[in-house]
């Protein structure tokens, strides 16, 4: 993690606790966010699917901004599964710690699912009826989490994690658009989605490839990033260095 997403505050314990809480609180805030935008989309916007996707993609754009402000000194925000396996990977952290923040983050989405469903009266588990398999599908997925990966951990080895939040939100309601698949690039998210009935669900059935496809272009985003910054440069450097993980 750089200096702006490091975790601040309390014991070790405590800051602990409270950083795997905001995980799982980010996570949830998001997939309700993702999940009510786009039935409020269908309702506001019916028989329109491109303006649909323009009203989803926006929220989940601007959810995604305040989230990662709002999270990022207690837990670096990643409320992604990919995200976190490629951070251990860059900045080697407990099998522990991890699994932990995956945990959080499955849980987080299942609820945020559950709180959306709720809000506007769909099936509280759903499941979804949206069938999303398909190469050109599966394929967007491998170019959505890698592009993902890539702006993540580019700005944070370059020194410039304080961007990361406007990035990522800009890159992923542009992804909403130059993907078949409209950027799911999360694993946890993907399954919260799976659980709700409405314009951004996904069947059950093309959950295992969309994860698989995910996982596969977090490995080439991690390429990517070793390639194109091997080494951890400005601020994110003096702290890496100071952790010993330069």
């Amino acid at each position: 993690m750089t200096d702006e997403l490091k975790p601040t505050g309390g014991s070790l314990t405590s800051t602990r606790w409270r950083a795997l809480l905001a995980e799982g609180l980010g996570t949830a805030t998001l997939v309700t966010v993702v999940i009510g935008s786009g039935a409020m989309a269908e309702r506001l916007s019916p028989g329109d699917v491109g303006l649909q996707l323009f009203e989803n993609a926006v929220a989940t754009g601007a959810g995604l901004f305040v989230l990662i402000l709002l999270f990022a000194r207690l837990s670096g925000a990643q409320f992604n599964p990919i995200v976190t396996g490629v951070d251990a990977s860059l900045a080697p952290r407990s099998v522990v710690d991890v699994s932990s923040y995956v945990a959080v983050q499955v849980v987080g989405a299942v609820v945020g699912a559950i709180v959306a469903n709720a809000m506007f009266d769909l099936p509280i588990l759903g499941p979804s009826s949206t069938d999303r398999l398909g190469a050109s599908l599966l394929f967007s997925e491998v170019v959505a989490t890698a592009g993902l990966v890539t702006v993540i951990f580019g700005l944070v080895r370059s020194g410039r994690a304080s961007h990361v939040a406007a990035a990522v939100a800009a890159y992923i309601t542009a992804a909403y658009f130059f993907t078949s698949s409209t950027s799911f690039a999360n694993p946890a998210v993907t399954i919260g989605r799976a659980l709700t009935d409405s314009f951004a669900g996904i069947a059950p059935s093309s959950v295992a490839p969309f994860i698989g496809a995910q996982v596969l272009g977090g490995v080439l985003g991690y390429g990517l990033v070793r390639v194109l910054w091997p080494i951890t440069t400005g601020p994110a450097a003096e702290f890496a260095a100071m952790e010993g993980q330069a």
